[in-house]
């Protein structure tokens, strides 16, 4: 029997920042008028967040590119672009976040509401079963509870 029920090799990429503008400030009564452009808004991330409400990655077996939106643009005037929303993606509890290249763990995704955001790259996700989900989140609960009683302040 696999160790995983489910998985999917995905392609994620965040938001690229937009572009500044470059422009220059030109009145009657000031001479040399300096700077006049905004900065570009930021690109978008994506964000892996956990849903108890999902139990497979159906959802991406037919898609499987995941791009943020990217700024806008800066504006005249010192007006800054927009930022771009991040772009969150559902996923179900005990997913696993694997680099595909290397097969090295990213993270693992346990609790409900938990969130990662994810650089650019190509990533493999599995589901683990239910019991191992349960599992992971007592051990994790027990070493929580170690470090609370180590505490010496």
């Amino acid at each position: 029997m696999s160790m995983f029920l489910d998985t999917a090799k995905i392609k994620v990429k965040a938001g690229n920042g937009g572009d500044g503008m470059v422009a220059f400030r030109r009145e009657k009564y000031v001479p040399n008028g300096g700077p006049w452009g905004g900065d570009g808004g930021r690109g978008g991330n994506v964000v892996f967040v956990v849903d108890e409400g999902l139990r497979t990655l159906m959802d991406f077996r037919y898609n499987r590119h995941f791009k943020a939106d990217s700024g806008e643009k800066g504006m005249t005037k010192g007006m800054h672009g927009r930022g771009a929303e991040d772009l969150r993606v559902r996923v179900p509890q005990g997913t696993t976040v694997r680099d595909a290249e290397t097969g090295k763990v990213i993270t693992d995704l346990i609790e409900h509401g938990q969130e990662f955001i994810v650089v650019e790259v190509v990533v493999e996700i599995s589901v683990l079963p239910l019991p191992k989900i349960l599992h992971l989140k007592s051990l994790r609960m027990e070493n929580q509870d170690k470090n609370a009683s180590c505490n010496w302040n």
